[in-house]
């Protein structure tokens, strides 16, 4: 009898590498030597790419599990002490003690469900943070005077509100890659209440140091940003055409407005909005630099004065 050839049908034993591992569908027409990944470009073979980070996720999760419970257990004597001392009524006092702790969980709990759709929560995450300041505060009215009193306190509560906001940030860029397929770059940085609050601690520092550019910039900040009535906002100016050079006049005849200047802006406005100055009556000159002058950033009496003196000299044939 000849020996089997190597082409022939015969199955090899599986390998101890490939026990453990689920086999690899693929589509019809196509070979598993042939599996190719899409995102990388290069050929992965079975079992040869594990995904632990929703491992590592379930470890953090049961870690924060852990800390809430120990900071929630400092929280609660702390307060239970202070409130029964006040009240002397223990359930009312066990009730309201859990208080804060107990909405730091809920809030947490639903910033995780909103970022393992992807969501960003942050009116979840910004509640859980003012939970765990409310719990802070308590704890430090409740703690003996003294600085070191007061950290040993405070310190549990502080440590689950950065640790719970990180990882509901964590688990929504996990998300985001999830549904995206894996071997993609994470989510990218947002906006979280840790960078709210540094924001603006780094702004009132500024402030203290800089107080007439910061207050000027703020000023700015919030005439370009507010609504000047609900739903209405600052229209944006108007693209300017372009103004001819005043032809020259003989003798010492006083020129017209300079190009650039908001005496020449304002009346490339009125000419835009109005027509040829001509045709402007001289009894609408008021109403008309009271509507327009704001947008040019001139002063309602000079923008009458200029434009007055315009129209007159539109009406009378003058170039002057």
């Amino acid at each position: 009898m000849n020996p089997r050839q190597p082409g022939s049908r015969r199955r090899a034993a599986p390998t101890s590498a490939d026990v453990g591992h689920t086999p690899l569908r693929v589509s019809p027409g196509l070979s598993a030597d042939g599996a190719v990944a899409r995102a990388s470009g290069t050929a992965i073979g079975l079992g040869a790419h594990t995904d632990r980070s929703g491992l590592w996720l379930r470890n953090a999760v049961a870690g924060l599990g852990v800390l809430a419970a120990a900071a929630a257990v400092v929280s609660f004597t702390a307060q239970y002490q202070m409130i029964f001392a006040a009240r002397r009524l223990a359930l009312v006092a066990g009730l309201e003690a859990a208080i804060p702790d107990a909405a730091a969980v809920v809030f947490a709990s639903l910033g995780i469900a909103l970022a393992l759709h992807g969501r960003r929560a942050l009116r979840a995450r910004v509640l859980n943070v003012a939970s765990v300041a409310v719990s802070v505060l308590m704890n430090a009215i409740a703690a003996a005077p003294g600085w070191r009193s007061v950290a040993i306190w405070a310190m549990p509560p502080v440590a689950y509100g950065l640790a719970s906001d990180t990882l509901i940030g964590v688990i929504r860029a996990w998300a985001i890659a999830r549904h995206k397929a894996l071997n993609v770059r994470l989510a990218d940085e947002q906006v979280t209440p840790l960078a709210v609050l540094g924001g603006l601690a780094l702004w009132l520092l500024r402030l203290t140091l800089a107080p007439g550019s910061t207050l000027a910039g703020f000023r700015r900040w919030v005439i370009e940003e507010c609504p000047v009535a609900p739903g209405r906002r600052v229209t944006t100016r108007r693209p300017v055409p372009a103004i001819t050079a005043p032809r020259r006049v003989a003798g010492n005849a006083r020129q017209g407005p300079r190009d650039g200047t908001k005496t020449a802006l304002f009346l490339a406005l009125v000419t835009e909005h109005h027509g040829a100055l001509a045709t402007v009556p001289v009894a609408d000159v008021a109403r008309i630099s009271a509507e327009l002058a704001p947008q040019a950033g001139l002063n309602t009496g000079a923008a009458r004065t200029a434009l007055r003196k315009a129209v007159l000299a539109a009406h009378n044939g003058s170039t002057r």
